[in-house]
């Protein structure tokens, strides 16, 4: 049996595409999402720097038109953002943010899936590889020399050793407090607990063909040349495995 279709079918088809066109989108944000996003407005039309107070609570709860309880609210959040901080005689004030703190807050190994922890040890890799520059430029006598001491246990390597989660932290640290620069410092205390996750999950204990990989002890013999394009590529050379074994886990199959 046939159904009759309804005549108004395209009418009311073309009426509903017409409204969605030309009734704009409800606002579907609670009043504290929209005021934290007008305070960040505020702050950045009045080039407010780090270090400069914010209207108070009463002035900012009148210029906007709403209570002091949803401005406290949304400020705690702009807080918990890192984005402003509170000083003892002068009030709230603009902050530069702590990326790596805002990010850390969030790194919690065992309840990232398998494939944000493998995204975050990609991370890290691409990171350690890319900082060479930073390294060999910026190494003193005496960085090379703790590095040299950290080393003197190394075991030799081997076909299908994991290093030592704490050793590779000691020896990879130094050279992130090698580079100076205090994002990558942070970047690297973050990531510490997801590094030690991925190695005790097994998440990269896979095997491959090509097994020798560049010692910690031959990578500071290569940073003593101070050239960056030979410790880029003896470290590139000494994540081998690593990078090896992250592929494996994409194709299924040992990486020859």
């Amino acid at each position: 049996m046939l159904i009759p279709k309804d005549k108004n079918s395209n009418y009311n088809a073309m009426d509903t595409n017409e409204m969605k066109n030309s009734i704009p989108l409800i606002d579907t944000r609670s009043l504290v999402d929209k005021v934290e996003m007008n305070l960040i407005d505020i702050f950045i039309s009045r080039k407010l720097n780090p270090g400069d107070p914010i209207p108070k609570e009463m002035e900012l709860s009148e210029a906007m038109g709403v209570s002091r309880t949803v401005i406290r609210e949304s400020l705690n959040r702009l807080k918990t953002m890192g984005l402003i901080e509170s000083k003892k005689h002068i009030g709230t004030v603009i902050k530069s943010p702590d990326l790596s703190s805002l990010l850390q807050k969030s790194m919690i190994p065992r309840i990232l899936d398998q494939s944000t922890l493998k995204d975050i040890f990609e991370l890290r890799l691409v990171i350690e590889v890319g900082m060479a520059d930073l390294v060999v430029n910026r190494a003193t006598a005496k960085d090379i020399e703790e590095l040299s001491v950290i080393v003197q246990n190394e075991i030799s390597p081997s076909e299908n050793v994991l290093f030592d989660v704490d050793y590779e932290i000691q020896f990879h640290g130094k050279l992130y407090e090698i580079t100076g620069n205090e994002t990558l410092k942070g970047f690297q205390k973050m990531l510490l607990p997801v590094f030690n996750y991925v190695y005790t999950s097994g998440l990269i204990n896979k095997t491959f063909a090509e097994k020798r990989f560049v010692s910690h002890t031959e990578l500071v013999e290569v940073l003593k040349l101070r050239d960056a394009d030979k410790f880029r590529k003896a470290m590139r050379k000494h994540l081998e495995n690593h990078f090896k074994r992250l592929l494996t886990i994409e194709t299924g199959t040992p990486n020859q």
